[in-house]
């Protein structure tokens, strides 16, 4: 009998007296560096911002795609290994997202206007198909925001989702009860409507978050609080309508917006490089790094649908 054989006989008497453990999540690996285009010495970091932003990713099934890591985890990874790398010289934040939650997109501003504070870089938003919403919060953070010729922005504002499923819980015979320790503490459950009293604390906090969105707006782009708050109420512009509005610095397309970077970082040539995990195709300046596909979209939505109670979006959701 060949060794191969042996060995393969031997494994298979050891599995009958012993447990076979089998890790079904696969390993999450270590950032890499793969150059997309260009040469030289000094770098220009490409980092995405695709799909919905949540603080979370999609829950891991059998059925689903190897696990992701979350978007915030994923760019403050991302930033923290382009700080340590001197010849990391421009950043350009890539954009197609509609936004998500609240918290999400506030924290992605941070991580990129932090990133830049301390390494001093430029920083360029190119938003591709959509940045509406939190992903044109996102984006502000950039020193230059550039929008695709087809590009669709703006949707500047708040949403709140929940659900009422008063009706729906009445007609199979079923009747919530909810013991309070005050009025207020059960507002926007989906067992019941809402009373007036709670839709005004609830419109209270769209407002202030609403008018946290427009002072960004009104710091980074240095425009009037009156323009914003005008332009502002939630409707969606093309390319051509935010860069005569002011929300945009330019219409490009993503070999216009290395240029710029280069550009803006004094070079005269750059490798353009992403960070990736290994096995994830990433060979072009288009290719995104992994985000939730239309399943995982619609799956991110259902759960804010499906809450306990209402979640408050950056969201453009038609």
């Amino acid at each position: 009998m060949r060794p191969a054989a042996l060995a393969l006989v031997a494994l298979l008497a050891a599995g009958c007296s012993s447990l076979i453990s089998i890790d079904l999540q696969p390993r999450i690996r270590p950032l890499a560096e793969e150059t997309v285009e260009g040469e030289g010495r000094d770098k220009i970091l490409l980092v995405d911002l695709s799909g919905f932003l949540a603080e979370e990713s999609p829950s891991v099934s059998l059925t689903a795609p190897p696990p992701r890591v979350p978007i915030l985890a994923r760019v403050r990874e991302e930033l923290k290994k382009a700080e340590k790398d001197d010849r990391v010289k421009a950043l350009i934040v890539r954009v197609n997202s509609p936004g998500g939650t609240i918290t999400a997109s506030d924290v992605l501003y941070r991580e990129i206007r932090a990133f830049k504070a301390r390494t001093r870089v430029p920083v360029i938003a190119a938003i591709m198909d959509v940045g509406a919403s939190g992903g044109y919060y996102a984006a502000l953070a950039a020193d230059t925001i550039v929008a695709h010729p087809t590009t669709v922005t703006g949707s500047i504002g708040v949403v709140m989702v929940t659900v009422n499923a008063q009706g729906l819980l009445e007609k199979i015979g079923v009747a919530p009860l909810a013991i309070k320790s005050g009025a207020q503490k059960d507002a926007g459950s989906p067992f019941r409507a809402l009373t007036e009293d709670e839709r005004r604390v609830f419109q209270a906090v769209i407002d202030e978050m609403h008018g946290r969105f427009v002072k960004l707006i009104v710091e980074s782009r240095r425009l009037s609080e009156s323009r914003v708050r005008a332009l502002a109420d939630g409707r969606i512009y093309t390319a051509e309508q935010a860069l005569a509005l002011g929300l945009v610095d330019r219409i490009g397309y993503m070999d216009e917006v290395v240029e710029a970077a280069k550009q803006a970082a004094k070079l005269t040539e750059a490798r353009v490089v992403v960070y990736h995990r290994p096995k994830e195709y990433r060979a072009t300046f288009y290719s995104s790094a992994p985000a939730p596909g239309a399943d995982a979209a619609l799956g991110h939505l259902a759960t804010v649908l499906g809450a306990a109670g209402p979640r408050f979006l950056y969201l453009w959701l038609p």
